[in-house]
């Protein structure tokens, strides 16, 4: 069970299509716009509401750009997806009720380790990014600086104070329907929790407890994946370029940042490859070319 952007998504695809071939039946519970990255995988899906790009492309998403820092953008993510986590809820349980394990992604797992109980289900937490606190390191959701040993630790815990917030409304209805007693989930204290990222790019923070893992990256599922005729050509048709991309990241001024882009490319002296994404972007000519959607292990 995941939400968020496509980046939230596709990496379990690729963790789902690993556990079916193992002989598991997986099901991936996210938004019904990410289906087709499931095509061919042996993953069946449980669509939830909402279009992540919709809301970001709204009046309320693109209130996001109004703050420059970590502190200021998470402050306004809670007060967004507090209005909608609740709207996850319905298709979370119904997918759930003919479950086994439930696997829960970072942005689901409020919701998600109530749903295990209510149920008297295992669940295990896999998020995509290092979430515990820890000493060593600032939340990466707030752009991993460091405030020091105790800052980072004291800021973690805030982080996890803010993210509870998300689900504060929504928690104790689910824990009222579910006929469980008020309070918080039974969460995932002592318990294992597989991170999916790599060690090499953060390494395992030394005073987390043990059950925090860190598995290594979960690539996305890409099957025979190919490059459409267009970009092949301009791959031949001269030296590597570079790609530029911001993924489902939106911005507040498309044209002038993909000037930019441009612009840098060619001081450098180098052609580019420039992903449109969520954001936009748009670049021609003879040295550059604009894509929609490519698959990153065929690029």
């Amino acid at each position: 069970m995941t939400a968020g952007s496509r980046g939230d998504v596709a990496p379990y695809t690729g963790l789902g299509h690993a556990l079916s071939r193992a002989g598991h039946e997986v099901t991936l519970v996210t938004h019904g716009c990410f289906e087709r990255l499931v095509a061919g995988s042996g993953v069946r899906f449980h669509p939830m509401p909402l279009d992540p790009r919709a809301e970001l492309e709204s009046a309320r998403g693109r209130n996001l750009h109004r703050s420059a820092t970590g502190v200021g953008k998470l402050v306004r993510v809670v007060g967004m997806a507090r209005t909608l986590a609740g709207r996850m809820t319905d298709d979370m349980l119904a997918a759930a009720r003919s479950s086994d394990l439930l696997l829960l992604a970072g942005s689901t797992a409020p919701l998600g380790q109530v749903i295990a109980e209510g149920l008297s289900l295992p669940s295990i937490d896999v998020p995509l990014q290092p979430l515990a606190p820890t000493r060593e390191f600032g939340p990466p959701m707030l752009g991993g600086r460091s405030w020091g040993a105790v800052g980072n630790r004291v800021a973690g815990h805030g982080v996890q104070l803010a993210i509870e917030r998300v689900f504060s409304a929504a928690v104790p209805d689910l824990r009222a329907r579910l006929g469980l007693s008020r309070g918080k989930a039974r969460g995932t204290h002592g318990g294992r929790v597989l991170h999916g990222f790599s060690s090499l790019v953060v390494p395992r923070p030394h005073d987390w407890r043990p059950g925090l893992e860190v598995t290594g990256y979960w690539w996305p599922y890409d099957g025979e994946a190919q490059l459409p005729p267009e970009l092949r050509d301009f791959l031949d048709a001269g030296p590597p370029p570079v790609f530029v991309g911001l993924g489902s990241a939106t911005v507040p001024d498309p044209a002038r940042l993909s000037a930019e882009v441009v612009g840098a490319l060619r001081r450098a002296g180098l052609r580019g490859v420039i992903q449109r994404g969520w954001g936009g972007l748009e670049a021609a000519g003879d040295d550059v070319l604009t894509i929609g959607e490519v698959p990153h292990s065929a690029l």
